[in-house]
């Protein structure tokens, strides 16, 4: 009998997808579940999985081809006899860890890892084909990886590089096409700057009350919750308080209407290896400090593992990004359009400021705000970066409401 591959559902606002790769080919036999084909959408990657065991008899859409949620993709016939089966996998001797390849030599990664253990292979200048894989149909996990780096060296020594003959330009260059995920955030960034009238303005604050409440209740905080209690839950805090008192921050415009949300859905920018991805905490307002640690947490576990789905990034109504865990004391951060609003955090610096007719050392930190000056005066956006200073220099208003 013959099974259809169909492009899986990508979640809300997105209605299409680019075939990434495959990676098996036709005539291979596939286990159920088995990992065959990677898409590529605009916000993040999605797997196909097989959905029975079988031979794969037909592949309907090539890499670079565009698919939508229920195309064919490719046929199984699930009554064809051959190929490995899950228990002669299980059944095969598991073999010794080996030693790492040189971080010099040129390794030839196995189309089919995921993107979580690609990146602990190179990172460590592993040579895959030296490590016994345990998951479906021999795949490695990443439970594999940190296994085999226990028993094995990480990275051996490099060698000194052999004079090599002088090359022309064209041959010492590589062109790679840019992924769909960095095509659109290049589109994007692009749509902001010429349709919204940007305008940053920037101030500071002094974290010190900030820092003595984490510290007094660090212990407790995680003893009661099982997570630490960050500086990223402080400044959502913030920026909802700012954001309620003056609304044009949480708003957008469409077409000759200004639309005012009465929610607060709070992007969180997070950088990942394919590019930047903002997940949204919905109804952010209505959380503890320690619901929004565990959310970003685990929005940050996701991107880490390329498990991000579009959902998680749909609907945001203001964002935070922090430039400060790069080293950045300072930029201007770039309107994740439709939003009107977007804060920036940087690093908190040791320096020198006056209080009270004295000197002290402080830790202080560069806050930005982006705006989109259509609909948001200067009167506003001063106003609501000051009103952050304010609650993270006082933290305690965010308990009273004042």
């Amino acid at each position: 009998m013959t099974v259809k591959i169909e492009a899986p559902t990508m979640g809300e606002s997105i209605s299409e997808a680019t075939v990434a790769k495959w990676l098996k080919a036709e005539g291979e036999f596939v286990q159920q579940d088995e990992l065959i084909a990677e898409l590529e959408t605009d916000k993040v990657n999605l797997e196909v999985n097989a959905p029975q065991a079988g031979k794969l008899m037909k592949i309907m859409t090539g890499e670079g081809d565009t698919v939508s949620p229920g195309d064919s993709m490719g046929e199984i016939d699930e009554s064809a006899e051959g190929g490995a089966t899950p228990a002669a996998a299980e059944e095969a001797p598991a073999e010794a860890p080996k030693t790492a390849a040189p971080a010099t030599a040129a390794v030839s990664l196995p189309d089919d890892l995921s993107p979580a253990v690609r990146r602990m292979v190179e990172e460590n200048s592993l040579n895959a084909a030296d490590i016994a894989g345990t998951g479906k149909g021999g795949r490695l996990t990443k439970e594999d990886v940190q296994k085999f780096m226990k028993g094995g060296a990480v990275k051996a020594p490099a060698s000194t590089p052999a004079p090599v003959a002088k090359q022309n330009t064209a041959e010492r260059e590589e062109r790679v096409k840019m992924s769909k995920l960095r095509q659109v955030i290049a589109g994007r960034l692009k749509t902001s700057q010429n349709t919204a009238a940007m305008l940053t303005t920037y101030n500071e604050v002094d974290l010190t009350k900030v820092m003595e409440l984490r510290k007094s209740y660090q212990d407790q905080f995680v003893k009661k919750n099982d997570i630490k209690l960050g500086f990223m839950s402080f400044f959502t805090k913030a920026a909802i308080d700012a954001l309620k008192a003056w609304p044009a921050l949480n708003a957008e415009i469409d077409g000759d209407e200004i639309v005012y949300k009465n929610y607060y859905n709070m992007g969180i920018a997070v950088s990942t290896e394919r590019g930047l991805v903002v997940p949204v905490i919905r109804d952010a307002d209505q959380m503890s400090f320690a619901e929004i640690e565990k959310s970003i947490a685990g929005f940050g576990a996701k991107a880490r593992d390329g498990k991000l789905m579009p959902d998680d990034m749909a609907g945001g109504t203001f964002t935070i990004t922090n430039g400060g865990v790069f080293g950045s004391m300072m930029s201007m951060p770039i309107l994740n359009y439709p939003q009107v609003g977007i804060l920036g955090m940087h690093s908190i610096q040791q320096r020198p400021v006056a209080v009270d007719g004295k000197v002290e050392i402080r830790p202080m930190m560069y806050l930005a705000m982006t705006y989109d000056h259509r609909i948001v005066d200067g009167r506003e956006a001063v106003s609501f970066v000051k009103h952050i200073k304010e609650v993270l220099e006082d933290p305690g208003r965010l308990l009273i409401g004042v």
